[in-house]
Order: C-alpha cells, then structure tokens, then sequence
C-alpha cells in the first residue's frame, strides 16, 4: 500500500497503482479506437522492420546515413512498443491500471527513446553537413568508429538523463487521487500530483528539456545554416536541388518531431486540458512513427532505387527455380 497526503492535509491510502485514464471520456468510441491504434501499431512495426531489413539487404546502403537510419528505425519501434500495447489493452477493459513500477519503467523508457531520438537527429544532421560542407572527407570524419561512438554517446546521455529524472520523480511523495489525466505515465501529469513544491518539477525538468532536447535542436539549426549557405553557392540550379533533396527527408521528420513536441510546451496554459494535451501526444507517439519511414521511402532514390535492386534479384532467384 502507498500513504499520499492530500492537499488538505489528509492522508489518503490506496494499492500500488496508478488509473490511467487515458480516452474514457470516448466511452462510446473505444473499439474504433482500439482498431485505429492496432492498424496504425501494426504500420509503425511492418514500416520501421521493412528500412531496417531493406538496409541490412543493401550494401549500397551501408553508409553512415543509413547507419543512422536503421537506430532511428529501432528506436520508433522501442518508443511506441512502450505506448501503444498498453493503449490498446485499456481501451478493451473496464479497469485501466498500471502498478507503480509498471509506470515507472514506462515513463523511463519513454524518456530514453525521446532523448535518444533528438539526439540522432542532430547526428543525422551533422551527417549531411559533412556530406555537403566536407564531402571529400566524408569517410574520414564519418567513419565507422566515429558513427558507433555517436550513437554510444546519445544512448549513454540518454539513459543517465532518464534514469536521473525518473528516480527523481518517483521518490517524491504523490497528492490526492491516484488518477492520471493521460493514456500513458507522462511526465507532466505525474509531475502535477507530487505532493512538495512544483518549482522543484520546473527546476529539475528545465533544465532537461534545453539541454537535452533544445540543445540538439540548436545543433540541427547550426547545420543546417552551414549547409544553406554551402549549398546557395553552388553553381547550378540542378547541383542545388540535388544537394537539398539528401535533405528532405531529415528535415521533414524534424519538423514533424520537434513540431509536435515544441507544441506540447508553448501552448497557452489557458487553452491546455487534458483533452488536449492527449491529442498533442499522439501526433508524437502514434502520428510521426507511422509518417517517418513513408517519408524516407518515398522521398527517398537511393531507398528505392534498392528495394527495386532487391525485387529483381528476388525475381530472378524465382524464376532459375522454374
């Protein structure tokens, strides 16, 4: 059993766990719900498989771009597995429940894939800074060693981080109802129902969200001015549009990442409901996974220039057994 203390004082006891409530207030809708969430979980996971396997297939695609691709694919996966299944499990049963320990190992993995994933982006910024700033000595800079070390630093950040902000929450004393106003243990709700002061919240996530998440951020920015600017002075229109096409695709899913996240934070206070901070949470965790690896298919040549690769020589396999 778990002692809160209520706002006025009062103690308030209940069993180790939280209720999420999550779409409740959809009471009617949860079975299309549930049916929208499978569908889009099951595209998220063929999607993110497919650039994984279709890279691992394709030696032309064994470059450090791609490197970076196939982690960002891994960590879609990782971020919505530690959502959606549970989602979709609440919107079947009456008694949407998860144990302390449960929404602690939720909320750090979330965390961790979050942080992770901003990280990369600013890694796959550099990638193409160096690929069009530098490109004669992209294999030197970019190596093998180089690209495995970016990652093990973004992972070891990463896991520190979350494991500093989730201890941190989860030994703070919680207030009044055991209800959480989300479908998944998230920080901001959590952090509105620990009991001591909530500029202790603000000082410790503050601090989080600049370093972790806004400093990436300025990283892609920098970038990506250098790589305008490089870019602006090339002497064809057909360089130019070349050079920014290796582009698109990153800074698509940029936007649409940090969009959704930016907005989560800048919102006006007088417009923020629950309601809506949900919606603002599944353009991130449900919406952005599913787009992400349509936007470095279809957009992409070099991606489909290899799938085509792969199709002919599964047909030709084919057609030597007959």
């Amino acid at each position: 059993m778990t002692t809160l203390e209520s706002h006025a004082g009062e103690n308030q006891t209940f069993s180790d766990i939280f209720i999420l409530v999550g779409f409740s207030y959809l009471n009617n809708l949860q079975i299309l719900l549930f049916l929208v969430f499978l569908l889009t979980y099951f595209l998220i996971l063929m999607g993110n498989l497919f650039i994984i396997l279709l890279i691992k297939l394709s030696p032309s695609l064994h470059t450090p771009m791609y490197f970076f691709l196939v982690n960002l694919s891994f960590l879609e996966v990782c971020f919505t597995t530690s959502v959606i299944p549970q989602l979709l499990v609440h919107l079947l049963v009456e008694e949407k429940s998860i144990s302390f320990l449960g929404c602690a190992g939720q909320m750090y993995i979330f965390i961790i894939t979050g942080l992770t994933v901003s990280c990369l982006l600013a890694t796959m910024a550099y990638d193409r800074y160096v690929a069009i700033c530098h490109p004669l000595r992209y294999t030197t800079i970019l190596s093998g060693r180089m690209c495995a070390l970016l990652m093990g630093v973004s992972w070891t950040i990463s896991i520190s981080v979350a494991g500093a902000q989730t201890m941190w929450l989860f030994s703070q004393p919680f207030c009044g109802s055991n209800r959480i106003h989300h479908y998944f243990c998230y920080t901001g709700p959590l952090e509105k129902m620990v009991c001591t002061d909530k500029r202790k919240s603000v000082n410790m996530g503050l601090p989080i969200v600049l370093l972790f998440v806004m400093g990436p951020f300025f990283l892609i920015v920098l970038s990506y001015v250098h790589i305008i600017s490089t870019i602006l002075k090339l002497p064809s229109l057909e360089g130019r549009y070349k050079a920014f096409s290796t582009c698109s695709s990153h800074l698509t899913v940029v936007t649409l990442i940090y969009g959704t996240g930016i907005l989560s934070y800048v919102k006006p206070t007088s417009s923020s409901t629950p309601e809506s901070d949900q919606l603002i949470s599944v353009m991130y965790t449900v919406v952005s996974p599913v787009l992400n690896p349509i936007i470095y298919t279809l957009r992409n040549k070099e991606v489909k220039g290899a799938l085509r690769n792969i199709l002919r020589r599964a047909i030709s396999l084919n057609n030597r057994r007959y």
